[in-house]
Parts: structure tokens; sequence; C-alpha cells
């Protein structure tokens, strides 16, 4: 079973994690929330900052490639950016 990057978004802030559903644990998380979150621009510039930030913290983890969770969201807007920019990173999904 291959690790799971699920996303949740708030009216202000939004998280990722990379969950093993296997042994019921996370692996790792970022937010726009966390003390070393730079950037202070638009919801979609925040949501890439996030995408980049996962993206690097699962690939020191030796995640390489997960499945995407959206939570029932679109895959529009700060989601598809928070994918795309995870992407771009290096992350497999």
């Amino acid at each position: 079973i291959i690790p799971r990057l699920t996303v949740f978004r708030s009216n202000k802030e939004i998280y990722a994690s990379v969950i093993n559903d296997e042994n019921n644990e996370t692996i790792c998380s970022a937010s726009s929330l966390t003390k070393t979150f730079k950037n202070k621009g638009n919801k979609i510039a925040q949501s890439e900052e996030v995408g980049k930030n996962i993206a690097k913290l699962a690939l020191s983890k030796g995640v390489k490639e997960c499945c995407f969770d959206r939570n029932g969201y679109l895959y529009h807007g700060r989601v598809k950016s928070l994918a795309e920019s995870a992407r771009k990173e290096g992350l497999k999904f």
C-alpha cells in the first residue's frame, strides 16, 4: 500500500499530510500555520508553498510516490496549485 497525500482547506489556511494507512501513522505534514512558513501572499501562493514543503518533507522521509486524496474538494484553485507544486518538487502521484 502506498501512502496518501491528503489535503484539508479551511477559509484561511491549507493543510497537507502524507499518511501511511497500513500503520495508521502520519509520515509528515505541512500547513500554512507553521512557524517556518514564509509566504503570506494570497491563498493560491500559500497553497503552492505548502505543496513545495510537503514534497520536500516526504522526499526526505523516503516517500517518492503517493496517491492524492483531495478530501472531496474539487481539483481546482488551491487544491490544484498544491498538487502541481508538489509534483514540480518531485513527488509522484
